[in-house]
């Protein structure tokens, strides 16, 4: 059941890592064609339908998506989708700020990593994260969408 559009909108943080902007040209046998642009439209859409806002985020630099993570739980969000792409396997940094949120996270990736190369299978974000949608393409962000506002409205 959806949320009570007559309160205010709690807000979703949908983040994304390195590359994530060259969607829909970068490999596109493996990640599709499908713009950045395209999934935050499809975030905003899936959100909506929950009555939840979106703040929708892409950035290459480490740092900045540690900030991002901070804000949200500075500000309270009702909880946080994340596809850490590149830094999944690498990133300590994402994990420590990820393990300050007090509301759930969801980790996303377009493709399956567990069957891709060993390297991509170990994900730290993993620890932090309250579930895992992997395999669906971009349809996996409105898929962690949906289970959040799950999640999210059992809370309530």
């Amino acid at each position: 059941m959806p949320v009570d559009l007559g309160k205010m909108a709690k807000t979703v943080y949908v983040l994304n890592g390195p590359n994530l902007n060259l969607l829909g040209t970068r490999e596109p046998d493996l990640y599709g064609r499908a713009t950045l642009r395209e999934v935050e439209k499809l975030c905003r859409t899936t959100a909506k339908r929950h009555g939840l806002a979106v703040q929708f985020r892409q950035s290459n630099h480490e740092g900045e998506i540690v900030d991002w993570i901070q804000e949200a739980c500075a500000k309270k969000a009702a909880g946080l989708v994340i596809n850490p792409a590149g830094y999944t396997t690498t990133s300590i940094a994402i994990l420590d700020a990820l393990l300050t949120m007090e509301a759930p996270v969801i980790e996303v990736h377009i493709t399956n990593i567990h069957t891709r190369e060993q390297f991509r299978r170990r994900s730290y974000v993993s620890q932090a994260a309250r579930a895992v949608v992997c395999g669906f393409g971009i349809r996996g962000y409105a898929l962690a969408i949906d289970g959040l506002a799950a999640i999210i409205e059992a809370k309530d």
